[in-house]
């Protein structure tokens, strides 16, 4: 019998969507806990090529919701570990590990060799940067993020509006599942229903789950969902710039404080804190580029920056994925 019969027999699948699954490039940008069940599942439902990418290492700490790892692979790379679990999973697709970060320099490229695009970083940066980069190529876009007891999945791009049109302003919180904490479970039923509409989209099943966002919160088991098809892009909106883009023309400013980087992104940055930015403005026709950790800092000075000064702004993140 056929590994992929439980699946064929649907008729939402068949032969066709089988051989659809089959041919589908997919790249999955971050290895951790949105992955754990993310990955499997694709490589299980034969999805036939996989590019993973992410440049860290496999972390004790986050093995309680990156369950393809075990206590044996803590400091080896994240992608080459999953990697070869979904080849050990299924010795029929082509299953790619790139050890290294989304950025705005490679995510052209990489967007550009996938038909759909799975954002299980949970970073602000890599968000944006694909979504932007996604809705220029028009391709399809899976996006999800979970911390604490709660967290939400969307298809974004491809014919749909972008994660900006739904997302526009700076987020409230800066928290991190490292400072504000995570459950394993919620990890693994926003990825599994990420993986669920990756399969969706790459077999075109009806309704699409593009320009469809769900929310779901474990702590009341309370889920909503909302369709956001003819939801306007912003007009203006501050991208993410890489530290290779930066030229001696623009001002590069480091917000982070010596004790938090000891060296700061570029070498020709000036520190200033974010509350001080808007006393050292340069002419309107000085690009300024606002560097942080993981761009929010960043863009939240822009956010106040930009009601007095008309001029150019990009945000620089130091960790992207």
């Amino acid at each position: 019998m056929s590994r992929y019969a439980r699946q064929m027999i649907l008729p939402q699948v068949g032969a066709q969507g089988q051989d659809s699954l089959s041919r589908a490039r997919v790249l999955v940008v971050g290895c951790g806990g949105l992955a754990a069940p993310v990955l499997p599942l694709l490589a299980g439902a034969g999805v036939g090529h996989l590019t993973l990418l992410d440049a860290d290492t496999v972390d004790l700490s986050n093995l309680h919701r990156q369950t393809l790892f075990v206590e044996a692979d803590c400091g080896a790379s994240k992608s080459e570990v999953a990697a070869a679990r979904c080849r050990a999973l299924n010795s029929e697709i082509t299953v790619e590990a790139q050890k290294q970060a989304l950025t705005p320099a490679n995510v052209a490229n990489l967007v550009a060799n996938a038909d759909l695009i799975l954002d299980c970083a949970d970073s602000y940066a890599a968000s944006y940067t694909l979504s932007d980069e996604c809705l220029v190529q028009s391709k399809p876009l899976i996006s999800a993020s979970v911390l604490g007891l709660g967290g939400y999945v969307g298809g974004f791009c491809g014919g749909v509006p972008s994660l900006r049109a739904v997302f526009s302003e700076a987020p409230d919180s800066g928290a991190s599942c490292a400072t504000a904490g995570v459950l394993g479970p919620v990890v693994g039923m926003i990825g599994a229903l990420q993986a669920q509409m990756a399969l969706a989209v790459l077999m075109v099943l009806s309704p699409s789950p593009l320009g469809q966002m769900v929310q779901f919160d474990a702590q009341t088991y309370r889920s909503t969902s909302f369709r956001f098809d003819t939801a306007p892009e912003p007009q203006t909106s501050l991208r993410f710039a890489a530290p290779t883009e930066l030229t001696d023309q623009d001002m590069i400013v480091e917000l982070r404080g010596e004790e938090e980087a000891p060296e700061p992104i570029l070498a020709t940055a000036t520190r200033i804190p974010p509350e001080e930015v808007q006393n050292h403005l340069p002419a309107p026709e000085t690009r300024i580029a606002l560097c942080c950790a993981t761009g929010l800092r960043a863009w939240r000075t822009a956010e106040r920056i930009q009601q007095i000064w008309p001029g150019e702004i990009v945000l620089v993140a130091a960790s992207t994925s």
